[in-house]
């Protein structure tokens, strides 16, 4: 008889479901009482499990009570025939004979899927120890062939119609706002394991890269040329106009000083004091009128040399090359360097804070955009039908990619479990319905052994 511990497990196979990932309670599967970080042992045997085993040889005492009361009606029937107690006796008994048979038989039957029927070494006996690994990988091809075939995917997925459920459930907006609060912690979580220095080397580098690879002339050109045919750069030009007639008001001696300064040694001072005060007059004359007057002919002398100088961006082998030079001296600088790298810094506190803030524009566009899509999923038959594609493509891609390791998972489970410790676990568990075979097997041979006493005594009388 098998004997169980008081951890629900049996006895008898507790050492070799060691060898199959462990024993004692770091087997038992949560809910089941085991200890927290427990490794979960599949084929250990829980409390449910333990039920489960009671209830078979429940049944089994049972379908073995149909055997012997067969064997016993046998006898007594057998007993009366002999003693003349009419014909009946001969019906009986033959129903009990063939009762006996028949229970023996599929007892022999049931048995043989486990063990060797009384220890007998016969052929085609203990089959799921013996086959055990056999019928993991039978188990994994039937699975890869009939539950991860492409057609079969599509077709059930077609049947789902995710898209359509998952736009009644992002146009709730209950739901909205938890997968926004989901992919808010989650972007918090990536960028948390993300390192600053890390991502600030690579965001400069393809930064650099990308603007030593990029001309920037031609754009360069092209905006300026759309700046100055709108007017665009008048404004620029009021306000530096405006700055130099302030600046020449507030600094009047020191221009003059200026140009006083210049002066060769050995002309009058006063004469130099003359002509510094004249110089400066006519300077702040020309800036006032330049002012003060949109079509100056200096603005309109400006506006021509702009146009010009976007024309040579954009068509100037020269002009181009110089740009180009600039520009790759101004990124090698240290300090433009530092700025770019500092860049990763401002964006990852930037977006930091508009995760952890609820009424951020970034989550409150985040759940915007899960209603809106929402909707248009529940509404757009074009759209589900892409999204439903999509996901039957991705689906079809990784069933036709990766069927070999999805079902290689279950023969390479099977295989790693003990044949003695697996049968018994399988036995738990569909056991009790087998024991119905052998009381179903007493009763319809019993049937039957009387059918054919019936027609035999008929067909000879």
């Amino acid at each position: 008889m098998e004997r169980t511990t008081t951890d629900g497990k049996n006895a008898e196979g507790s050492g070799n479901a060691g060898s199959a990932g462990g024993s004692g309670g770091e087997g038992r599967p949560a809910g089941s009482g085991a200890p927290a970080g427990a490794v979960f042992d599949p084929v250990a045997f829980t409390a449910a499990d333990e039920e489960k085993r009671r209830g078979v040889r429940r049944m089994k005492a049972i379908a073995t009570g149909a055997l012997l009361l067969a064997a016993l009606v046998f006898a007594l029937a057998t007993w009366a025939e002999r003693s003349g107690a009419g014909a009946w006796a001969g019906y009986v008994a033959a129903a009990a004979e063939a009762g006996m048979v028949g229970a023996l038989a599929d007892w022999f039957a049931v048995t043989a899927l486990f063990k060797r029927p009384m220890g007998l070494p016969i052929p085609h006996t203990a089959i799921i120890p013996n086959k055990k690994d056999q019928l993991g990988r039978s188990l994994g091809d039937f699975v890869g062939d009939n539950f991860l075939a492409e057609e079969v995917v599509r077709r059930r997925l077609r049947s789902v119609g995710i898209g359509g459920r998952l736009g009644a459930w992002l146009a709730r907006p209950a739901n909205a706002d938890r997968v926004t609060a989901e992919l808010s912690a989650a972007l918090r979580g990536a960028l948390a394991v993300l390192r600053d220095n890390d991502v600030q080397a690579v965001v400069g580098e393809a930064i650099t890269r990308r603007a030593h690879a990029q001309e920037i002339a031609p754009g360069l050109g092209r905006m300026l040329a759309r700046i100055v045919a709108d007017g665009g750069h008048a404004r620029v030009v009021d306000l530096v106009v405006s700055r130099a007639h302030d600046w020449l008001v507030w600094h009047s001696d020191s221009v003059m000083d200026a140009v006083a300064g210049g002066a060769p040694g050995w002309t009058p001072r006063f004469v130099d004091r003359k002509v510094g005060e004249r110089v400066y007059r006519e300077l702040l004359r020309f800036v006032s009128e330049m002012r003060d007057m949109p079509d100056h002919p200096a603005r309109e002398a400006l506006d021509r040399f702009l146009r010009d100088f976007a024309a040579d961006l954009q068509s100037d082998e020269e002009t181009r090359a110089r740009v180009e030079r600039l520009k790759s001296e101004i990124l090698d600088r240290d300090e433009v360097q530092e700025l770019i790298a500092s860049a990763w810094s401002a964006v990852r506190a930037m977006v930091v804070a508009a995760a952890e803030d609820e009424r951020s524009q970034l989550r409150l566009r985040a759940r915007a955009s899960l209603l809106s899509l929402g909707a248009r999923l529940s509404e757009d038959g074009g759209l589900r039908g892409k999204v439903d594609g999509w996901i039957e493509g991705a689906a079809g891609h990784v069933v036709t990619t990766y069927r070999h390791e999805i079902t290689s998972l279950i023969t390479e489970t099977v295989e790693s479990w003990d044949a003695e410790h697996t049968s018994r676990k399988i036995e738990a568990h569909i056991g009790r319905d087998l024991q119905f075979i052998r009381i179903n097997g007493t009763v319809v041979g019993a049937l039957a052994g009387l059918a054919i006493h019936t027609v035999a005594h008929a067909l000879g009388g």
